[in-house]
């Protein structure tokens, strides 16, 4: 675990702050500043609690001016230091998507869920504890509601399809979107002459594909002249990628539909990696297979077991 602060000022008085999350250059999340008020959007796990206190710290601000924790959704590694964050900001209230607000305020099966997932000794490594939020300093987003930042307005959408509980922060003053997972991961060392690879990843357990499709072309409807990526980082123009987002989540469908019933999680696991080896290399990325593992190979996994999830959800349904 690394101990040290690492964030990038990107301008518009916006900051992206290195969460510490399984390796450098995965997670991140932002400080947004307005003549006094902040807000931050996403919190990384608690081990990056510190970071951006000390970044406050090293930007002579004050606690108490911290107005706004804004969680794009409850996976851990987007809120898992919530808990943390609002017991060190005695001004803040947690703006969250009404779908997982109760995560926030009793985290205790959503700890209980992750740790039978990663193993008691790996949750601690990765996300080391999960604490209540006081109800009363909750406020549940609604489609169309505005936060006020001291004379800068953050617009909250409403972006489920990557998870139900997900949503979306436009900038007015940037015109930029914070898109935490809707508007897929794009990693810096997957950048070639062409921009940056961009791809959507699949987690369980509320995929769903077709509400996806219509998250992306709302956050479009914005015309955002760049988007700040929880993973990773502020990508310019991305328009230009929409596109290729569509065509990934149409692939993804269509390879799980093809797969035997047999073994069909192992059989979407590598049918999604080669499908990326071979646009990563389209793209002009030369990388070979066990450095594409090392970066993605996780993200390949999310996306064969969302989708395996979402297959099993379809035949219930």
């Amino acid at each position: 675990m690394r101990n040290e602060l690492i964030y990038q000022e990107l301008g518009f008085d916006i900051s992206c702050i290195e969460s510490g999350y399984q390796r450098q250059g995965l997670a991140c999340c932002y400080m947004i500043e307005s003549d006094g008020e902040v807000a931050l959007i996403d919190t990384g796990t608690a081990h990056t609690v510190p970071f951006i206190l000390e970044l406050l710290d090293s930007k002579s601000i004050d606690r108490e001016q911290v107005k706004y924790i804004i969680p794009t959704h409850v996976h851990l590694d987007h809120a898992g230091g919530s808990g943390q964050l609002m017991a060190q900001l005695p001004n803040a209230n947690l703006v969250v998507h009404p779908f997982g607000s109760r995560h926030m305020i009793d985290p205790t099966k959503l700890q209980a869920g992750a740790t039978a997932v990663y193993g008691e000794e790996a949750f601690k490594r990765s996300f080391d504890s999960l604490l209540p939020i006081d109800e009363s300093r909750v406020i549940e987003m609604e489609e169309g509601m505005t936060l006020a930042l001291n004379g800068r307005t953050l617009h909250l959408i409403d972006t489920p399809g990557h998870a139900r509980h997900h949503l979306s922060v436009w900038d007015e003053r940037s015109k930029g979107l914070f898109t935490g997972d809707v508007y897929g991961n794009g990693y810096p060392e997957l950048t070639s002459s062409a921009g940056r690879y961009l791809f959507p990843v699949t987690s369980p357990v509320q995929l769903d594909p077709p509400v996806w499709h219509q998250s992306i072309d709302k956050l479009l409807s914005y015309k955002p002249e760049r988007i700040f990526l929880t993973h990773y980082g502020m990508l310019e123009n991305p328009t230009e990628r929409a596109e290729q987002l569509h065509r990934d989540l149409d692939a993804y469908v269509q390879i799980a539909m093809s797969v035997s019933s047999e073994n069909r999680y192992e059989q979407i696991l590598e049918q999604i990696t080669n499908y990326h080896r071979q646009k990563i290399s389209e793209h002009g990325c030369s990388i070979s297979d066990a450095e594409l593992e090392r970066l993605v190979g996780a993200d390949f996994v999310l996306c064969a077991q969302g989708l395996e999830v979402w297959l099993q959800r379809q035949k219930q349904q």
